[in-house]
């Protein structure tokens, strides 16, 4: 019989110590150099392993950082009420977003359109990362119509959820009128605050949330990290 290849054995080591919550999702694995240490192996064979486990969707290198815990999928409806923080609360995990980006500007021609704006128009733009238990999960960006919402990003420096900050401007409740998902891949700036490698695959939302009168109240993207978040729908999502 022939021996099993040193690598192989790392990788299944370094597997199983993952399943056995030695490392926690999020958590940065040993260096290279120490992994190298550890087992006596040059550091090719680590890199080897360490490709092998990443393949297998375990972990995520990212450039400069190191390697990391991929977290588990977390699952996220897209249904005609799609909040961030709720969702994945009730999913058991921790939510937190940090805002990149507050400023308003005119609407470009597809922002106008979909918020029904004269072409110009003043919007509130925010964008930022969401997170789930310190784990990056997407990237976003969000268009609102200004002279509507003329205090929100005032709001929004002090409130961490998005719907709070419409609720103080006085829209109590909005629904998903619209959701485009596209798959893509990431860019060097997406895969930076993703932890993902350039050109990993991420699902991008785009949609747009209405009034109780139907009326566009905001337009947003989303990025998702393909191997962190499971979109779904169901048959009350769509009603």
């Amino acid at each position: 019989m022939g021996r099993t290849a040193i690598w192989t054995s790392i990788r299944d080591t370094l597997a199983a110590e993952i399943a056995q919550g030695h490392y926690a999702p999020g958590d940065k694995l040993p260096t290279e150099a120490a992994l190298a240490a550890r087992f006596g192996v040059n550091r090719h064979t680590v890199r080897r392993a360490l490709a092998a486990l990443a393949e297998a969707g375990l972990t995520h290198a990212r450039r400069g950082a190191g390697v990391f815990v991929a977290a588990r999928p977390a699952d996220y409806p897209i249904g005609r009420r799609v909040r961030f923080h709720r969702n994945l609360a009730e999913a058991g995990r921790s939510p937190e977003r940090r805002l990149l980006r507050r400023e308003t500007r005119a609407a470009d021609t597809r922002e106008a359109a979909a918020l029904g704006l004269r072409a110009g128009a003043q919007v509130h733009v925010i964008e930022g990362i969401s997170l789930a238990d310190g784990a990056p999960m997407a990237l976003f960006r969000s268009v609102f119509p200004a002279v509507r919402f003329a205090g929100l990003l005032e709001r929004l420096g002090r409130l961490t959820s998005v719907t709070e900050a419409l609720r103080e401007e006085g829209l109590s409740d909005y629904t998903r009128a619209e959701t485009r998902i596209t798959a893509k891949a990431a860019t060097a700036t997406q895969a930076l605050h993703l932890h993902l490698s350039e050109g990993a695959p991420i699902l991008r939302t785009v949609a747009v949330n209405v009034d109780a009168d139907g009326a566009p109240v905001e337009f947003g993207h989303t990025w998702f990290a393909g191997d962190r978040i499971t979109l779904t729908v169901t048959p009350e999502d769509m009603r």
